[in-house]
């Protein structure tokens, strides 16, 4: 039976629903989001319905994880599209808070959530304080939410992995999954900034994914100069007209450099084309 989307703003009333469930043993599964909802995000909540009776869906634009030249204001909202998908998902709940629920005594007096080692590498490295946004606002969340399990995309690895290191070091008792990206046919990763590209800019896009997939190849051939591949990964996207942040591999379960025993690899990139800033990355497994 379908059910009906039930949009919660105020954190009290999530609690008393979530304190309903809690008190029937039942298991929640929890999906933040920024809204602009996409294919990626329903892959998201069809995973989560399969591990929880009950699945909330959160949507708050986090104005802490927007440097001061980036793209808070502009950042695309489709606030009634995005309920049609989530009622077409079956989804109970939608946490929709405004600022003041999350930062109550303001952005700049709010407690921070740091993950050393991991939140000034690579997209870190070229957007300070994003991860500690990013963290911040996603365990004030997970703290309201409370849920058993809550998913995130593979897409955006490096924030994956932060969440993963926050959940355990704060001692939170939440299993993180990952859920694999969701692509376009022609192998664009889905991203609620696509909608930046021009048609043109979006008819070169697909080359990403092609100079991640090329890197991934030579390293499961057995090649092992991982500078080299770097270089050619980042040229390969500069010809194709992409000013590229960053090129590189590193050992899946650190983001550290690849060490001489490392097996499991990632390959991890982030281009700017037009005003798009696109993130990607592969899976790579060394012989």
């Amino acid at each position: 039976m379908a059910k009906t989307l039930d949009v919660v703003a105020r954190p009290h009333e999530l609690r008393e629903r979530v304190s309903q469930w809690r008190r029937k043993g039942e298991r929640i599964a929890f999906v933040p989001t920024m809204g602009n909802l996409h294919a990626g995000h329903g892959s998201l909540v069809s995973r989560a319905s399969e591990l929880a009776e009950h699945v909330i869906v959160s949507i708050f634009v986090n104005p802490l994880q927007f440097g001061p030249n980036e793209d808070f204001a502009a950042y695309p909202r489709t606030p009634e599209d995005d309920r049609q998908l989530l009622q077409s998902l079956n989804v109970e709940v939608l946490f929709a808070p405004e600022v003041d629920d999350i930062y109550p005594r303001g952005q700049e007096a709010t407690a921070r959530v740091h993950v050393p080692g991991l939140e000034d590498i690579l997209c870190g490295a070229f957007r300070p304080g994003h991860f500690m946004g990013v963290a911040t606002v996603v365990t004030k969340l997970l703290n309201l939410v409370q849920p058993d399990v809550a998913l995130f995309g593979e897409k955006d690895f490096q924030q994956l992995m932060i969440i993963r290191r926050a959940a355990v070091d704060l001692c939170m008792p939440i299993d993180i999954v990952g859920v694999q990206t969701t692509r376009e046919k022609d192998g664009l990763a889905m991203s609620s900034r696509n909608r930046y590209l021009l048609p043109e800019q979006r008819a070169v896009a697909p080359q990403i994914f092609a100079a991640l997939e090329s890197a991934r190849v030579a390293i499961e051939s057995g090649a092992t100069d991982y500078p080299s591949l770097e270089r050619a990964g980042a040229e390969a996207l500069q010809k194709a007209g992409f000013r590229p942040d960053y090129f590189a591999i590193r050992d899946a379960n650190t983001l550290q450099l690849p060490e001489a025993g490392s097996s499991d690899l990632v390959v991890l990139t982030a281009a700017r084309i037009g005003r798009a800033r696109l993130i990607d990355n592969v899976r790579a497994k060394k012989k």
